[in-house]
């Protein structure tokens, strides 16, 4: 099922369940999925227009009258464009805001490099007390959103708006805050987030065809990061290759790399972005651009296990 709809349906229940929740658009209602909500809760939804900092201020406002709300845009539209409102007006006042960010990195495709956050990741995790989640597939999503929109926190969600390949089947549980070992190895470990769980483990099965067993690891959250699940894989194999739709300069690879130099150092590599800006294109084209295939995950895996 395609992002989006997993995120209308599940809001609306969410709705139905609590009607301190509201919803606030800046005009993407319909591309992002959730006009139905518009329909169906026609007092509860907002749409502000183009005016995404405006929207942000307002979240802070219906926050502070004991509202729970719920914007969503596009990602580079919820993060860089009103970074200074949520970081002063959300979360410095303590205002509790989730704010879903739609098509992060690559996933915007044709919208181009203005629409292509590679920053989103970067630019949250500077905020204090802000959870990150980097949705793997729809499964995953469907799950994730009510543990996240009942945390007492500011919550950032990234999520593609259409189909991605299933990740996980219908035995599958979310836990907040915890990491899924989606492979046990013990050559490599790749600790990868959000649409790059797929590329990894397609990667997992090119290795083992060479010879190399690699442990896979969903990071469900980047902010908090699972620090035990990743530091026992790590102590096993003592090596790791992070996996990110975003730019490595402090996104996952960052928050991983930062971690192993507190808590045990070992050789970490990176497949994302490397100080890049957006371009158009399609998914695949665009896996090729920026060297996130799995036949690049399997290059970096190589490149680190030969310097161990």
């Amino acid at each position: 099922m395609e992002f989006r709809k997993v995120l209308c349906n599940k809001l609306s229940a969410l709705m139905k369940e609590n009607d301190k929740i509201v919803i606030l658009d800046a005009d993407l209602s319909k591309p992002d999925g959730i006009y139905p909500l518009f329909v169906e809760f026609p007092e509860r939804c907002f749409q502000v227009g183009i005016a995404e900092a405006n929207m942000a201020g307002l979240c802070a406002g219906l926050s502070a009258y004991g509202y729970l709300p719920i914007m969503v845009t596009f990602a580079p539209f919820a993060t860089r464009r009103v970074f200074d409102q949520i970081a002063v007006s959300i979360a410095y006042a303590k205002q509790r805001v989730i704010i879903i960010g739609t098509d992060p990195g690559i996933t915007a495709e044709l919208n181009g490099g203005t629409h292509m956050s590679f920053e989103d990741v970067t630019i949250m995790r500077s905020i204090p007390e802000m959870v990150i989640y980097d949705a793997v597939d729809d499964v995953q999503l469907g799950q994730a959103i009510k543990q996240l929109v009942n945390l007492d926190k500011n919550v950032y969600i990234r999520m593609p708006r259409k189909t991605r390949p299933t990740v996980f089947d219908e035995n599958y549980k979310y836990q907040y805050g915890k990491a899924d070992v989606l492979k046990e190895g013990n050559d490599i470990t790749i600790v990868a987030t959000g649409t790059m769980v797929y590329e990894s483990l397609e990667a997992a099965k090119l290795l083992k065809e060479e010879g190399v067993v690699a442990e896979v690891i969903s990071a469900n959250t980047i902010k908090p990061i699972d620090k035990e699940t990743i530091l026992k894989s790590v102590k096993k194999t003592n090596c790791v290759v992070t996996c990110e739709n975003n730019n490595i300069n402090g996104g996952l690879y960052s928050v991983v790399s930062e971690l192993l130099c507190s808590e045990y150092p070992a050789i970490c590599g990176a497949v994302g972005v490397y100080d890049e800006f957006g371009q158009v294109g399609k998914y695949s084209d665009l896996l090729d651009a920026y060297h996130l295939t799995p036949k690049d995950i399997v290059n970096k895996v190589k490149e680190i296990i030969n310097k161990k």
